[in-house]
């Protein structure tokens, strides 16, 4: 049994050290194709049948760029503000892995496509820190590695291991991050903040379904620590492949945490890869890091070097989409959002969802209540993003509007989407289903009220007496009795009528 790391207090790691970070997003292009071949390039299905002798490494089979994966590229370092290279090229980064079928892999190295950008990212506060970008390059994706048998589901203590390499070959960007320095206490929240402004970016470019829980977005975080004195970067881990927003921002705090309480007593951290471990927010040891010396990166010669025209990269320029960060300044004047509103929204992932609503026709501020109140609820007892709940923006605007049109109450409402995420179908037919719609029928309320006023005498006189706020008892009395089904506004007014005639 593997023992429990010694951590020190996260107020003290801030008092005695810097934290230094590093990220290395890695993004599947949704590309028809893969990269270098003309199999298929979606997610799932059975294992081992999206392939070919490209993907699968066989001899002889020679690749074919992806012209589409190229334009994708130069899109995303175009929206990161980078530079984009006139000639680069493809190299072979040289290791032996099971789901690797060639022993190598077809990346970039010392000249990516682009290089030397930035983004902007803002905190739940406002705060806006700059990330600057050291490069995105191109790349192949790996198959996966199913170990069978054993505690962990990884390959130590399993029984045997399966090998799917429908994923082999897939299109990839690598975007790296130039070293994150003078974020202290905010160094875990900076690194939630990057990737999700980074998964807003390429989502708004098209050119990634971004599913951090199906692997086409993500995460490797390197994380070191410098003394308060110290020169020098201190040596780092690499947590890999995180796959989700807050995990993210727990495994950047727990080695910060970790590394902390080692170099307090004197010890030296390992430059290792580091295991992400979901139940309790924790890392383990992986492999000692290589180095690039290490991959014997050489250039790939089965494939010709890339040089985009300048009149190309413009016309893709041409093309990128308004950006998240200028698209939110422009909803914040239209809907007239105070700043703390527009906090609200980023806080929550809500600001596309939003957006998207009121598309569908939702008021803004209708639309606003329910995903940043009642659907964040729901996302919080889940355990999940607001946007991986499974309700669609026009779903929630066709809610809205059965609340607007009469039909259904808001308590109603929240019970027809508790009937959407619950896979029951569409929000009408929730409503047929669970038998939701108001009773809006006044002999049906005049029946209910009557009934409600002969059970309480003394109500109906102190209502006479001028004491309307006594009806509430009665309103509570018919909604109880048509299982909240009737329009309370009406009630009232019918029995107020009722008691006055």
């Amino acid at each position: 049994m593997t023992a429990v790391a010694e951590l020190m207090d996260y107020a003290d790691v801030i008092e005695r050290f810097d934290p230094v970070l590093g990220l290395e997003v890695h993004v599947e292009l949704n590309t028809n194709t893969k990269m270098f071949c003309g199999c298929a390039n979606e997610f799932g299905g059975e294992p081992n049948t999206k392939v070919c002798p490209t993907c699968l490494g066989l001899p002889g089979a020679l690749p074919a760029l992806n012209g589409k994966a190229v334009e994708g590229a130069i899109r995303i370092g175009l929206a990161l503000h980078c530079e984009i290279a006139e000639w680069c090229r493809f190299a072979r980064k040289n290791y032996f892995y099971p789901d690797m079928p060639k022993n190598f892999q077809t990346s970039q190295y010392d000249e990516p496509i682009a290089f030397n950008g930035y983004l902007d990212v803002t905190l739940d506060d406002g705060e806006v820190v700059r990330v600057e970008i050291e490069r995105a390059h191109m790349e192949e994706d790996t198959g996966k590695s199913l170990h069978v048998g054993g505690a962990t589901g990884r390959i130590h203590g399993a029984e045997h291991s399966l090998l799917d390499y429908n994923r082999a070959g897939v299109p990839l960007i690598e975007i790296v991050t130039k070293p994150i320095e003078g974020t202290g206490s905010r160094a875990p929240e900076v690194a939630r903040a990057y990737v999700s402004a980074l998964r807003d970016l390429l989502r708004a470019l098209d050119v990634s379904d971004v599913r951090m829980d199906q692997g086409s977005l993500r995460c490797d975080a390197n994380v070191s620590l410098m003394a308060k004195d110290a020169t020098e970067f201190g040596t780092r881990t690499e947590t890999k492949n995180v796959n989700s927003l807050r995990s993210v921002e727990r495994a950047v705090r727990y080695e910060m945490t970790r590394q902390a309480a080692i170099l307090a007593e004197g010890g030296s951290i390992k430059q290792e890869t580091r295991h992400f471990q979901e139940t309790d927010g924790t890392t383990s040891a992986g492999r000692t890091k290589e180095t690039a010396e290490d991959y014997r990166y050489f250039p790939e010669p089965d494939l010709v070097p890339i040089a985009p025209s300048r009149e190309w990269v413009e016309e893709l320029r041409g093309t990128l989409p308004e950006m998240p960060s200028e698209r939110r300044k422009r909803i914040q004047q239209e809907w007239s959002l105070s700043d703390e509103a527009l906090r609200d929204l980023l806080n929550v992932g809500a600001v596309d969802l939003v957006a998207a609503t009121v598309e569908a026709g939702a008021s803004p501020d209708e639309a606003r209540g329910w995903w940043v109140n009642t659907l964040a609820q729901e996302a919080n007892a889940r355990e999940v993003e607001l946007a991986e709940l499974t309700i669609t923006p026009a779903q929630v605007a066709e809610v809205i509007g059965l609340v607007t049109s009469g039909e259904l109450t808001n308590k109603l409402a929240k019970e027809v989407v508790q009937g959407v995420l619950a896979g029951e179908g569409e929000p009408r037919e929730v409503v047929e289903k669970r038998g939701l719609k108001v009773v809006s029928d006044d002999s049906a309320l005049l029946a209910a009220i009557d009934e409600a006023l002969a059970a309480q005498p003394d109500v109906a006189d102190k209502i006479r007496g001028g004491k309307v706020a006594a009806a509430g008892a009665i309103v509570g009395a018919v909604m109880k009795a048509t299982k909240g089904q009737a329009d309370a506004k009406r009630v009232r007014e019918l029995i107020i009528e009722r008691v006055g005639s």
